[in-house]
């Protein structure tokens, strides 16, 4: 599960460090080497597994602490200059600026060093650190069997197990709903008597009960940007479809009640582009009709704008209220801030002209994206690439591909990442970008 150590040296560079930062980087690989190669115990699974779990910028340098930061730092540490400085020689803002670059995979490895880098990357502090200096990675986090979920990192192709989700019977048979947001993979589904949430954290490797919305609902649009999430639309526990929607924060873990949507729905799907959050499609009403439209929220503003015809529509056999209602959600993405569909009918891939307002076929699904009415298949944006999840299976047997493509290299042509055995589908995808 741990990724080999040779790997860090090829991975703590940056071209964007400066030449004193390169040097310390170097420095730092070396002793990170030495002291894996030299530790009392290699790192357990248990280890790794616990701690491991987007634009570009020229300024990629760690963010300097404040006095108080520094105060609050050497009081909760004793000052010694372990905690204080991670390597004697190498000051802490270098060491940052370096394990920041490292993969996500290396922090099981990196950990089992010292206590200080335990408690650095346990804290979330690396983490925030990343983001703010725009240092992603993307891990793909899905579920084929009920309360199991399992992470596939798209660099290292390495699967993981997570723990299996603690919950009762009610929970493990509802329909769910995830989101990875921060650090954090959130499951939403329902009780015997109301909707509840899960929280996966990658940074203790643990699940524990969620915070619940302030409305909780069901079959809802939702997306994440950094550390925030909003979910819009579904249903409450009652069947109504609503129009209201809400942001998530997941470093304070706090639910913020936005304005209404102009229109209720349920079965739709949401996106972040160009900074702002889309929901897509679904269906509403009292008639429970297709709707077609999309919905702009402006973060800045706080307005919803209605959009005709963003929805990637559906094939004329779905369009009638019954059998939309069997329809899964429109497969939407977004890379590069250009919105992707997969037409799951026709097996093609379409995408969004935002000034024409229109959908154009510019490729083929990979040719396993096996689902029943959309059912059963991912897609997903992946960072720089789109990654579809799905395959054919059969009675007692079956397996799982992982195919992804990068837009910006031309049309279509997939990338069969991994496969696996699996008798079930996909229930559930997330992608955690952090």
């Amino acid at each position: 599960m741990l990724e080999d150590r040779s790997f860090l040296a090829s991975r703590v560079f940056s071209s964007s460090c400066h030449h004193q930062t390169q040097l310390a980087c170097f420095n730092l690989t070396c002793r990170l080497e030495v002291g894996m190669g030299n530790a009392k115990r290699p790192p357990s699974d248990h280890d790794a597994h616990s701690l491991l779990p987007s634009s570009t910028s020229s300024h990629r340098n760690v963010r300097p602490r404040s006095s108080s930061d520094h105060s609050n730092h050497d009081s909760h540490s004793g000052n010694t200059s372990d905690s204080a400085t991670l390597f004697s020689s190498i000051d802490r803002d270098n060491s940052i600026n370096c394990l920041i670059r490292c993969s996500r995979s290396d922090y099981g490895s990196i950990a089992s060093l010292s206590r200080s880098f335990r408690s650095l990357i346990r804290s979330g502090e690396l983490y925030k650190l990343r983001r703010f200096n725009h240092v992603i990675e993307h891990w793909v986090y899905f579920s084929c069997h009920l309360l199991e979920w399992e992470a596939f990192d798209p660099i290292q192709r390495r699967w993981m197990h997570l723990p299996r989700m603690d919950s009762n019977e009610c929970f493990m048979c509802s329909d769910k709903e995830s989101l990875g947001v921060g650090t954090d993979l959130l499951v939403f589904g329902k009780d015997l008597n109301s909707h509840v949430t899960y929280r996966y954290s990658i940074l203790t490797n643990s699940w524990c009960p969620g915070v619940s919305m302030n409305d909780p609902r069901c079959l809802f649009g939702s997306a994440s940007l950094g550390e925030i999430a909003i979910l819009a639309g579904g249903c409450d526990s009652k069947g109504n479809i609503l129009n209201t929607a809400e942001l998530y924060n997941s470093e304070t873990e706090t639910w913020v009640t936005l304005p209404n949507m102009t229109k209720p729905r349920k079965l739709c799907s949401g996106v972040f582009m160009d900074d702002k959050f889309y929901v897509i499609g679904g269906v509403g009403g009292s008639e429970g009709k297709v709707l077609t439209c999309g919905e702009e929220y402006d973060l800045e503003s706080g307005k919803w704008t209605e959009i005709p015809n963003m929805s990637p529509g559906r094939s004329a056999a779905v369009r009638d209220s019954e059998s939309a209602a069997a329809e899964a959600p429109p497969l939407l993405a977004v890379v590069n801030n250009e919105l992707y569909a997969a037409d799951h009918t026709d097996m093609e891939v379409r995408k969004y002209d935002k000034e024409k307002r229109v959908w154009s076929t510019v490729g083929r699904l990979p040719e396993r994206a096996v689902s029943t009415n959309g059912w059963g298949l991912a897609f997903r944006a992946c960072g720089d690439r789109l990654i579809v999840i799905g395959g054919p299976r059969v009675v007692g047997e079956g397996y799982i591909e992982l195919n992804s493509w990068v837009p910006s290299e031309g049309p279509p042509r997939w990338d069969l990442l991994a496969r696996k055995r699996s008798a079930n589908f996909v229930y559930n995808c997330a992608v955690m970008g952090c």
